[in-house]
């Protein structure tokens, strides 16, 4: 009751589940981002296409059993497709099922022109996205079309995508047809997949910024989360062989190899910028 009337309550939801307390709302989410409208040459090359893996899921089960309204984080999946598409790159959008890809609307930034633009443009692909094993079966001969796969965050995206074997056989793809993988804040735990049947973990001893667990433990405090995360995935990562480059969930990006990864929503700009600089000089 307490936290309830000093805002630090999670809101419950109609179908039972919490999102973040007004108090969380205020301290972690924007009304307007920070991006920045680049402006790049454009890319008019063969590797034209990026394929961005979203969740279909939104309810996360917590360690006490609430579940949190999640999602794919809005800001963190289209700022920097915003500067992918700024540089002349197309999107195939995906989920493993095919169902409408899930975002954390209470996350969305109301008064951002430029979200919401992209939003808007892409609104009939993100309710009618390609099943993943479809796109196994049509394109993976079609590497050549390919830039990069993008995994975007959300704590979204570690409902079912990291124990899904079709995203692993996608991050193996690329990495075997040297396209990038681009991915950020809790995104990463989609290198899970890799691991999957036994097999060693693909991205063992490469840099990357990871959503911290730290923050993970803190944010129940102001009711962001409902309850502790089901597991550190930042430890899970670093127990694998992934060199963790941030403590902070902080504007952080890394690439490494062919990998470029993001610390949490406020790399999300920084994110793009740098998915766009590499893919043009590696693409040139």
């Amino acid at each position: 009751m307490i936290k309830k009337l000093l805002g630090l309550a999670p809101k419950l939801e109609a179908d039972g589940s919490y999102s973040p307390s007004k108090v969380a709302l205020k301290l972690a989410t924007q009304a307007k981002t920070n991006y920045t409208a680049d402006t790049y040459q454009q890319y008019t090359g063969p590797k034209s296409k990026i394929l961005v893996i979203f969740t279909e899921q939104k309810n996360l089960t917590m360690q006490n059993g609430k579940q949190f309204s999640t999602g794919n984080h809005p800001v963190e999946a289209l700022l920097p497709m915003l500067h992918l598409q700024a540089a002349g790159f197309e999107f195939d959008i995906a989920t493993p099922t095919g169902r409408p890809v899930v975002f954390e609307m209470w996350a969305f930034p109301s008064k951002d022109e430029h979200v919401k633009a992209i939003y808007n443009k892409l609104k009939p692909r993100f309710l009618k996205p390609k099943k993943l094993q479809d796109f196994i079966l049509n394109e993976f001969d079609e590497a050549s079309q390919y830039a990069a796969v993008f995994v975007p965050g959300g704590h979204g995206s570690m409902l079912g995508i990291p124990e899904d074997k079709n995203v692993g056989r996608v991050l193996k793809w690329a990495h075997q047809h040297d396209l990038y993988t681009i991915t950020l804040c809790h995104g990463p735990g989609s290198l899970l997949s890799t691991t999957l049947d036994g097999e060693p973990f693909l991205y063992e001893g490469y840099e990357m910024a990871v959503f911290p667990d730290s923050v993970d433990k803190q944010t129940p405090m102001v009711g962001y989360l409902p309850g502790l995360m089901p597991y550190g995935l930042s430890e899970k990562l670093k127990s694998l062989g992934a060199k963790l480059v941030n403590k902070k969930a902080d504007d952080t990006v890394v690439c490494d190899r062919r990998l470029i990864t993001g610390a949490s929503p406020n790399a999300s700009n920084n994110l793009g910028k740098l998915a766009v600089e590499t893919l043009l000089k590696d693409l040139s």
